[in-house]
């Protein structure tokens, strides 16, 4: 039996709330009813999240935010706090990407993507554990993906900076192991039908799209209220999501080869576009929503043949290693 959803009055911060994931989530959480505060750099763009929010009954404050800024993600946990005296929930959301070979991708933007995926969950949480532990309680949500234990071939530093995640979060939740009301909470999601990769910096020469299965970007939403109310060290959001991690865990050389595979022969059909920064250096004023147009929301069962067929590929692919090992 789902546990009763209790958020009403809590103040909850979400970074990267002005589309894809963090979007879904502010609208998710909105219909709780808490005291919400929206974060990204794109000020214009939360303003209308904050309008559809409010719709839901939520109380909402929004405080624009590069989490790059040490200092500014610090003064976005001081302004949750002061709003109503109350910091319960910090959800760390804001993430980018770029592809390219590493050596052709300038390394600028690999700094770039370090400072936000990684760094920035880093300063999210420096900044808001102090309050944690002042009032005994609190949740840190990191929304991960798959990335944090699958390696992505041309993707170096988004790889460097999920699994560095990874580990740093482990060592947190066990640093925090004297403080049982404070909780670290993982969420690995599969690939997303968010705009993320429209944003993305592109340095391939083609056109990117996500790998299937896409899922609903809802769906990671729902995963956020459920680990918000009832707090779990790890949840993966999709069966794609346990399949990559059982994948990657007992054939982690094979994985990242089969990857690299299917990513050069996507390359070599794939629509040429001119290579871009995306919304590396720069917040971007198109895409914003939830949804980037990949993928079938609210048809999980569509994914079920995808799933079907990786499990299949992965014991035959075991198998195989198995025998021309002997």
């Amino acid at each position: 039996m789902m546990k009763e959803i209790r958020l009403t009055g809590k103040t909850i911060v979400i970074t990267g709330a002005s589309s894809g994931a963090g979007r879904a989530a502010a609208v998710e959480f909105s219909q709780y009813q808490p005291n919400l505060v929206l974060a990204s750099r794109n000020a214009e763009v939360l303003e209308e999240v904050a309008a559809e929010c409010r719709g839901f009954g939520a109380q909402v404050l929004v405080v624009p935010t590069d989490v790059t800024d040490a200092k500014a993600v610090i003064q976005l946990a001081n302004t949750a706090n002061d709003w109503h005296n109350r910091l319960d929930i910090w959800i760390n959301n804001a993430g980018v990407l770029a592809a390219g070979d590493f050596d052709a991708t300038p390394i600028e933007v690999h700094e770039q993507i370090i400072k936000t995926n990684l760094l920035g969950y880093m300063n999210g949480a420096h900044a808001v554990l102090p309050f944690f532990k002042s009032q005994n309680h609190g949740v840190l949500i990191n929304n991960i993906s798959v990335g944090g234990f699958t390696p992505l071939p041309y993707g170096a530093g988004y790889s460097a900076s999920k699994f560095g995640l990874t580990g740093f979060t482990e060592s947190l939740r066990g640093e925090l192991t004297s403080w049982p009301e404070i909780y670290v909470c993982d969420l690995f999601p599969a690939f997303l039908d968010t705009p993320g990769i429209q944003h993305a910096g592109n340095y391939t020469g083609k056109q990117l799209k996500p790998a299937p299965p896409v899922y609903d970007p809802k769906r990671l939403a729902e995963a956020m209220v459920n680990v918000a109310n009832n707090p779990q060290s790890v949840t993966y959001v999709g069966s794609t999501s346990l399949v990559l991690k059982l994948s990657h865990a007992l054939f982690p050389r094979l994985t990242a080869s089969i990857t690299d595979m299917i990513m050069r022969k996507y390359f070599k059909v794939a629509a040429p576009i001119s290579s871009t920064s995306g919304n590396l250096f720069n917040t971007v004023n198109y895409a914003m929503s939830p949804y980037g147009g990949f993928g079938r929301p609210g048809k999980p069962r569509a994914h079920r043949k995808y799933i079907a067929a990786g499990l299949a590929a992965g014991v035959l692919a075991g198998f195989c290693l198995t025998l021309f090992k002997k």
